[in-house]
């Protein structure tokens, strides 16, 4: 028998509206603020990248300038993301951004030396992930229910929109002036602080001094959480999965449209297939998340996850680039339903107290395996054909998504948890020592065991 997954919401009650989740003041000024960052973000990258060339004449500098955005969740990022339950989120936000505010517009100080520009693009991102970490963990202090769910939907699909706008603008403005970029970019935080700061409640830091021990010691906790508890590594193993296959046309884009544009310019060829795994991931989360009722939703997380590998073996024919960006929107659109679901389900199964920690492993992880995806594929398509590389990896990763989906937890398991953390939330029990529950596993510590699944 086919396990499902129990929401808050009864199962006949469609799901949550747009108008609900946008009539909440605050997560009205969290959105906002968050698009204001990325599209800043992404304005930015595509100004250092011009301003560093310009100044250096140097490919690999350029590149460079482009992944100090990448290192700092890579050398610290679960570490720098303990910060955020040890404060209040939203001084957390503020101070982040008003870090990123001043870092910025000095890189746009004319005459700045290149050196100066990745040290200062370096230091602005460490703010990033105790940023992002806050904004997780209060996301269920603002929306419950499938209104979460629908409001992490809009958040990702946001990110996902912010992309594609912020490069293309970026490059517009930075074709003129990349310091113009830059202070656009600075003047984002400006008032993404302004929203957070007088748009959000002033909460108490989920994490209390008394239980305060070291940084490391806490960041550690963070990985014992998310890879001990069951529910959890389910989740995980699910979201990792998705990452190790998704990204490659992407990633691989450049190179494909190079040596197989056919009848498109090479530049069109390379825009079209990296902006479609972005636009098919808008879709499928806001028609995922919008149309399909809460029960329904979690039934597809089996199916939309070995849809988004297989949807890109076809590739291995080697079509044309417009037809490798519709297999790529495909991908994007699996993901695009999937990703909120899993995501509402990993917010709303950890006590207060962790969410931050658990984020920066999630964020980390991400990014960790998006990488090594991008260089292994790279790699192989060094001594094979880019189109048989991404078709035979993406049937590797629909074997991966078999095994990630037939070890998904019991519905009661997934239940229980959810229930355990919105208890220890309802009655301000501490969140270091989770209660017990009645069922079979317990999510207050690891399990001893490998959890069954039907």
């Amino acid at each position: 028998m086919e396990a499902t997954v129990s929401d808050e919401r009864p199962a006949q009650e469609g799901p949550a509206t747009f108008r609900d989740v946008f009539s909440q003041a605050e997560f009205r000024a969290l959105f906002t603020a968050n698009a204001l960052s990325w599209i800043g973000d992404y304005i930015a990258k595509a100004a250092v990248t011009v301003l560093v060339y310009r100044e250096t004449q140097s490919v690999a500098l350029s590149a460079a300038a482009f992944a100090a955005s990448y290192l700092p969740w890579l050398v610290g990022g679960p570490l720098l993301s303990a910060l955020a339950d040890r404060h209040r989120y939203r001084h957390v936000m503020v101070a982040c951004d008003l870090v990123r505010m001043a870092m910025m517009a000095l890189v746009a100080v004319p005459g700045i030396p290149p050196w100066a520009i990745l040290a200062l693009i370096f230091a602005a991102t460490l703010a990033n992930p105790p940023s992002q970490a806050a904004r997780s963990a209060l996301m269920p202090h603002i929306l419950a229910g499938d209104r979460l769910v629908v409001g992490l939907s809009l958040s990702t699909s946001s990110g996902q929109a912010a992309q594609i706008v912020g490069y293309l603008v970026g490059a517009a403005i930075a074709a003129a002036s990349p310091a113009a970029a830059l202070l656009i970019n600075a003047a984002t935080f400006a008032l993404s602080a302004a929203l957070v700061r007088f748009g959000l409640r002033d909460r108490p830091p989920m994490m209390t001094a008394a239980h305060r021990s070291h940084l490391l010691h806490e960041t550690a906790e963070g990985f014992r959480i998310v890879f001990g508890w069951p529910v959890l590594r389910a989740i995980a193993v699910l979201v990792f999965s998705a990452m190790v296959f998704s990204i490659v046309p992407e990633g691989l884009a450049a190179a494909w449209a190079a040596e197989r544009s056919g009848d498109l310019d090479a530049g069109v060829a390379q825009a079209v297939i990296m902006a479609a795994s972005p636009v098919g991931y808008i879709i499928g989360g806001l028609l995922i998340g919008r149309l399909v009722a809460p029960a329904r939703r979690l039934t597809l997380i089996r199916p939309l996850a070995i849809l988004a590998p297989a949807v890109l073996i076809p590739a291995v024919l080697d079509p044309p680039p417009l037809m490798v960006a519709l297999l790529a929107a495909a991908c994007g659109f699996a993901a695009g339903g999937l990703m909120p679901v899993a995501n509402g389900l990993f917010v709303r199964a950890l006590p207060d107290g962790y969410r931050a920690r658990a984020f920066g492993v999630m964020a980390s992880g991400t990014q960790i395996i998006q990488g090594a995806a991008v260089l292994a594929t790279g790699a192989l398509a060094e001594r094979f054909a880019i189109p048989l590389v991404v078709g035979v990896w993406s049937a590797a990763g629909v074997v991966l998504m078999i095994v990630a989906v037939t070890t998904w937890p019991r519905a009661e398991t997934v239940a229980a948890a959810i229930e355990n953390a919105a208890a220890g939330a309802a009655t301000g029990r501490d969140p270091h020592t989770p209660a017990r529950t009645g069922t079979s596993a317990t999510v207050g510590e690891p399990s001893r065991r490998h959890q069954a699944v039907t």
